[in-house]
């Protein structure tokens, strides 16, 4: 059996240590679903690296570094599957009304990225994040430290899927951060993941595949190492999205690659990770609100790090949930020798 996690978070800071970065979370009191946003009114350049082969995106497009729009103005993450993507409508209205986006003769058009993961089987499925939800979630957006685990985008994640959601557990949303000379990195992960979450520095199996009795953790990678197959998983029932950001001043490649780097935390956290039914997606934020140059190479490897920390807070700071058939996904804390 595994030992109990941690009741809180256990590393420090938060995205939002990232100035002038906002972050706002709106869950739906109907069913646990919700979104969460990141709002840089202003404008920050962005880059993202989509790895799972069932993503569920907006306007990844226009952020490659050869296309016109050089900046952002909010990145969206929110439960629902595909029709979650309605909430970034929501977060576009809030943008307008507050006179910000990309100018267009008359007009400002708020520039709004988003991704979202699949949590349609907790609860009513008929329940999601719409326009309401993302606006609701720009009205709550602050400069302190979000709430963790099982709200936002988080609110109905769910880990542990590879043998079956029978056996999964609960996940949330995390958020850490780090600092370097000048600079400062943060994460924002909500983790919905196939596979298992395990905190790299401790090498500690947190939350995942539950084995038969329901109780201990059956460590899903040794299981396929050994040859213990699982039954098959529905197409796009996972994923892990999030937000990486730094103070820095970054080009569109070099955000992009900010992206790339930071994915690297979600393959130590983890296993398996960016598989065939996960959307798995990273975007990468820059803000210019710390002047000097910045090494790419430093802010990648602390983007890397931070990931893996938001993804372990957000384990360790969600709750157990009981679904309408009165089975029980519980969280790393439920755990029990």
């Amino acid at each position: 059996m595994t030992t109990p996690a941690p009741a809180v978070a256990p590393y420090p800071g938060a995205l939002t240590d990232v100035a002038p970065l906002k972050v706002g979370h709106f869950t739906d009191p109907r069913r646990p679903t919700g979104c969460s946003v990141v709002l840089c009114e202003a404008g920050a350049t962005c880059g993202v690296d989509v790895r799972g082969a069932a993503p569920g995106t907006r306007e990844t497009d226009l952020l490659k570094p050869d296309n016109l729009v050089e900046q952002v103005h909010a990145v969206l993450l929110a439960g629902g599957s595909a029709f979650g993507l309605d909430a970034a409508s929501g977060v576009m209205r809030w943008l307008e009304e507050a006179g910000h986006g990309f100018p267009v003769g008359p007009a400002r058009v708020p520039i709004v990225p988003a991704a979202v993961l699949f949590d349609l089987l907790v609860g009513d499925h008929r329940i999601r994040p719409d326009a309401d939800a993302g606006h609701a979630a720009c009205v709550a957006a602050r400069r302190t430290a979000p709430a963790q685990g099982g709200v936002g985008a988080g609110a109905g994640a769910t880990l542990g899927k590879l043998y079956g959601v029978a056996h999964a557990m609960k996940g949330g949303i995390g958020s850490a951060s780090l600092r370097a000379g000048p600079f400062t990195v943060g994460a924002l992960v909500a983790v919905n993941a196939l596979g298992d979450v395990r905190d790299p520095h401790s090498a500690r199996l947190l939350a995942g595949s539950r084995r038969a009795d329901g109780t201990g953790l059956r460590d899903a990678a040794a299981c396929l190492a050994a040859g213990e197959l699982p039954a098959g998983a529905l197409a796009g029932m996972a994923t892990t999205i999030g937000v990486v950001a730094t103070d820095a001043a970054l080009t569109k490649a070099q955000a992009n690659k900010l992206a790339t780097m930071a994915h690297d935390g979600l393959a130590r956290s983890i296993s398996p990770v960016h598989t065939m039914t996960d959307g798995d997606t990273l975007f990468a934020l820059a803000t210019g609100s710390v002047p000097g140059r910045a090494d790419l190479t430093v802010l990648g490897a602390l983007a890397a790090e931070v990931t893996a920390r938001a993804v372990v807070n957000a384990i360790c700071a969600a709750t157990g949930l009981t679904l309408p058939d009165g089975s029980r996904l519980p969280a790393a804390a439920d755990l029990i020798d």
